[in-house]
């Protein structure tokens, strides 16, 4: 296969206020959860349900992004993101173990339209997206 697309969209709740790390070379990372769920109408039962809330570990490793994030996204927020799905393993105790992490590369706070986006510099931080941004405020049914 000569194409492939690894792009993945989330609307969620953060779990916990963002983390930020700075490193010695002048980089930072930002680190928080996101909470998705999703419900479904069960017709026989005549009642909404709840599925499972799936966690997603997300990793923000732009310098600039990592600290708007950590600067304007609170736990509890409802936030759109755009990135990759990424996959690493590391050695803990003799054993393996395995991280599924999403690095953000666009991001949008649906409620107060707020967004950040790569390359966006940090006088026009907080400005409207572009129209190829995930969508920004929406009066739909969200279940969060």
């Amino acid at each position: 296969m000569a194409n492939s697309l690894n792009r993945v969209f989330l609307v969620g709740n953060i779990g916990k206020d963002p983390e930020i790390k700075h490193f010695e070379g002048g980089g930072a990372i930002a680190k928080f959860p996101l909470a998705t769920s999703e419900r479904y109408y069960d017709r026989e039962a005549q009642e909404w349900k709840d599925l499972p809330t799936d966690w997603h570990n997300i990793i923000v490793r732009q310098k600039g992004m990592a600290e708007w994030v950590t600067n304007n996204l609170k736990k509890g927020q409802q936030i759109s993101l755009e990135g990759r799905i990424k996959y690493r393993s590391y050695e803990k105790d003799g054993q393996t173990q395995y991280i599924t992490e999403i690095q953000v590369e666009n991001l949008v706070m649906p409620r107060r339209g707020d967004t950040y986006e790569q390359g966006q510099s940090a006088s026009s931080e907080g400005s409207a997206s572009s129209a190829s941004s995930v969508v920004q405020d929406s009066n739909d049914d969200l279940p969060f």
